[in-house]
């Protein structure tokens, strides 16, 4: 199957307490997660070792895949990821819009 959200994709956080926009850093979709930049940051706690500082990291964490919606192109609003086929490529486009979102 292919990939509705890829890296780089602009996305909305439909629930939880960090609400908004952001844009994808990583997915993993053995897992049907992602990692959105900005939210839904933790803290940790780092050993400090020959390469890296120790002290207390705030990173991202993963958050599920059905709390996110891509945002449409065109209103930027969430919508829904469609598949096309143009010119005998397939492309994503957006439900709301009917946008194509990468081609």
């Amino acid at each position: 199957m292919a990939a509705k959200i890829k890296k780089g994709d602009t996305v909305i956080v439909l629930a939880g307490k960090d609400r908004g926009a952001g844009e994808v850093v990583r997915v993993m979709p053995q897992d049907d997660r992602v990692f959105v930049r900005g939210i839904n940051l933790i803290k940790k706690h780092q050993r400090q070792t020959q390469t890296e500082q120790g002290g207390i990291i705030s990173r991202e964490a993963s958050i599920h895949i059905s709390n996110v919606a891509l945002k449409d192109p065109s209103s930027g609003k969430a919508s829904r990821v469609g598949f096309k086929v143009v010119d005998g490529k397939k492309v994503r486009v957006a439900k709301l819009s009917g946008e194509v979102i990468d081609g």
